[in-house]
């Protein structure tokens, strides 16, 4: 692999990006989409570690970019044949041949070579400039988590609209995602350490949104001094409050990644409040796995971040986004690689290492493009998945039902126990006669066996035609 700065910065600054848009930050989650990405995991790395750097090389051993390679090696050696036959002084510091030496043979060859060798772009220039271009493009969509389709006009107008006459149009920015809202979901979290010891996360106080309103972000916070160890029943009980920062925190935690950051801060200072339990200690610090940089991530900081994760988490779901990412790609190659003013100052004969340029840009950008889609598309399969009905109940008032029903009606212990609470129904008379007097009361079916069910539907003679009922559901 071609070694120099594009290796060691612009690469690793792109695989970087790479690996958070496939969500490997939360390759330790074992829930939902995240549990699909475990199995992904290895073919992702792998494509991000040796597959993509593979790529590039060897498209740039090929092409324009070889020819200007094979002509600096060509400089290097007249350069070499130069200062052996010329002197060391033949050579300025910036490439200039002494006057005195440009009609001798060696020299001519030198110039020529220079000159053949005059494109400023150098091969690491050159890679140095795909990762750039890579990283500038998947990064410009990617928020929080998220694509959000911003589709980009150009460099002055940054956005259009994907608008076609209509006369009247309604436009907001993620029209073609899916939002996916998870409420809070406040449920205790007990883990088992290696040695035996308990650890519990529970919630003590929580601000949640009201009415639908969004307010400040909230975070979990560990109440760090509250912690307890029990050593009779081997448990650690780690207290938290769900809320948004109080100004001070907004100050220490910043402006983003700020969950990370607490749990980080929680990472470090709740052993600081176990000194004196080493059981309680072992537990937290017990090594779960390594990162991608090869960190150690303690059973602590596993837990954590799966906790903070699995009770909060708003994202949306591209309906297409490899066909969203692909014609935004498309309108990058024109308008930010091949740029007409630049390209037409480098000349005619600069023009194939410009294109060659963009075909690797597009090619690897496809690549990622159809690894992202998939991921997305499984998510969005999931979300269109039409949900199978498993169980139907109906609710019938006594005066739709056939009196012939009334002594099973009767006899039902649950359906009576039912009206007790909704009612206020007296189940000390459970008899025909009540019911008769009653015809407003409402039977469940989800109280009678089958049999019964089949029979009471089958005394309709149009059974859709006589639900008239309206289901309300509000906050």
């Amino acid at each position: 692999m071609t070694t120099g700065v594009a290796e060691g910065t612009h690469i690793h600054k792109f695989q970087a990006l790479l690996r958070e848009l496939f969500q490997f930050d939360c390759a330790d989650l074992d829930f939902g989409i995240y549990r699909i990405m475990n199995h992904k995991r290895d073919a992702v790395e792998k494509f991000i570690s040796e597959k993509l750097p593979a790529a590039i090389v060897k498209e740039l051993d090929k092409g324009a970019s070889a020819q200007q390679a094979q002509a600096s090696d060509h400089l290097a050696e007249v350069t070499q044949r130069v200062r052996e036959a010329l002197g060391s002084d033949a050579i300025g510091y910036g490439g200039e041949l002494d006057q005195a030496f440009h009609n001798t043979n060696i020299g001519r060859q030198y110039m020529e070579a220079t000159a053949a060798a005059s494109d400023p772009r150098s091969r690491d220039g050159i890679e140095a400039s795909i990762y750039n271009h890579l990283y500038s493009f998947f990064n410009r969509y990617y928020e929080e988590g998220d694509f959000i389709s911003k589709r980009r006009y150009s460099r002055n107008q940054r956005y259009a609209i994907p608008y076609n006459g209509e006369e009247v149009y309604l436009h907001w920015a993620n029209s073609d995602q899916y939002y996916v809202k998870t409420d809070e979901n406040f449920k205790n979290y007990d883990w088992k350490a290696l040695n035996g010891v308990s650890v519990r996360f529970r919630i003590r106080a929580a601000d949640v949104e009201q009415n639908n309103v969004r307010g400040d972000k909230r975070f979990f916070l560990p109440r760090v001094r509250e912690i307890r160890w029990d050593a009779d029943d081997r448990a650690v009980t780690i207290p938290f409050e769900y809320r948004p920062l109080t100004t001070p925190e907004k100050s220490a935690y910043g402006r983003s990644n700020q969950q990370d950051k607490i749990i980080a801060a929680a990472v470090e200072g709740i052993p600081q409040h176990l000194g004196n339990s080493p059981d309680a200690l072992a537990a937290l610090a017990y090594e779960r796995r390594r990162d991608s940089d090869d960190r150690p991530v303690t059973h602590l900081e596993h837990h954590l971040r799966q906790y903070t994760r699995k009770n909060d988490s708003d994202f949306f779901i591209h309906k297409d986004l490899s066909g969203f990412l692909s014609r935004e790609l498309d309108f990058y190659l024109k308008n930010e690689v091949l740029n007409l003013d630049s390209m037409e100052a480098a000349g005619e004969s600069m023009s194939e290492g410009w294109f060659q340029q963009m075909r690797l840009i597009k090619s690897i950008g496809g690549q990622i493009i159809e690894f992202l889609a998939q991921i997305e598309n499984f998510q969005k399969t999931l979300w269109e998945k039409r949900k199978f009905v498993t169980e139907t109940h109906y609710c019938v008032t006594l005066a739709n039902i056939e009196p012939d029903f009334y002594p099973d009606i009767a006899s039902n212990e649950s359906q009576w126990e039912e009206w007790r609470e909704l009612f206020d129904i007296d189940g000390a008379d459970r008899s025909v006669q009540l019911l008769e007097d009653k015809p407003t009361l409402v039977l469940d079916t989800r109280h009678f066996d089958a049999d019964f069910t089949d029979r009471l539907l089958a005394s309709f003679d149009d059974l859709d035609g006589m639900i008239d009922g309206l289901l309300v559901h509000g906050e």
